[in-house]
């Protein structure tokens, strides 16, 4: 059985962006389109409404983009356990009101048994400052918090 992975927005936003001058964002976007083309068949995908939601914001043309990209991959249920699992992180965690959702792709991807959350992310997800709490409220609600990584990680691993 592959591993599986939650896909969360940064993810799809980068692997369809126009190629930007910025050279940090640009390796993002380079490091997201290898992983998506040569190891994204290695595992299986997942995502949520919330991705869905916040894909589809924005320039029309881009959000296009975006959601065909999106097409096809299996979306896991926003239940009570993630949208409890959700409040107790924002709280745990102290996230501003703009960063709830991203609360709530750590709940789906824990709540439903995901090895893996890819992001890039680094403010509220991708946080070894936050690692731990984010790992003991998950155990604490009795869930497995993902593992949450940028793609140039999750090359990495075999």
């Amino acid at each position: 059985m592959k591993p599986t992975v939650y896909i969360e927005t940064t993810i799809v936003s980068y692997l369809t962006a126009w190629p930007s001058r910025d050279v940090v964002r640009l390796t993002h976007e380079t490091l997201t389109r290898q992983w998506w083309r040569f190891h994204r068949p290695s595992f299986q995908i997942f995502t949520s409404n919330f991705v869905i939601e916040e894909a589809s914001r924005g320039d029309p043309s881009a959000a296009a983009e975006r959601l065909k990209e999106l097409a096809g991959i299996p979306l896991l249920p926003a239940d009570r356990r993630v949208e409890d699992l959700a409040a107790e992180l924002v709280k745990v965690l102290v996230l501003p009101v703009r960063a709830h959702v991203d609360a709530a792709h750590v709940a789906a991807a824990s709540v439903h048994g995901i090895r893996f959350l890819l992001t890039w992310n680094c403010t509220h997800l991708a946080n070894g400052m936050l690692t731990d709490k984010i790992e003991d409220t998950c155990e604490r609600r009795g869930f497995r918090a993902p593992r949450i990584l940028t793609p140039e990680l999750l090359m990495e691993l075999p």
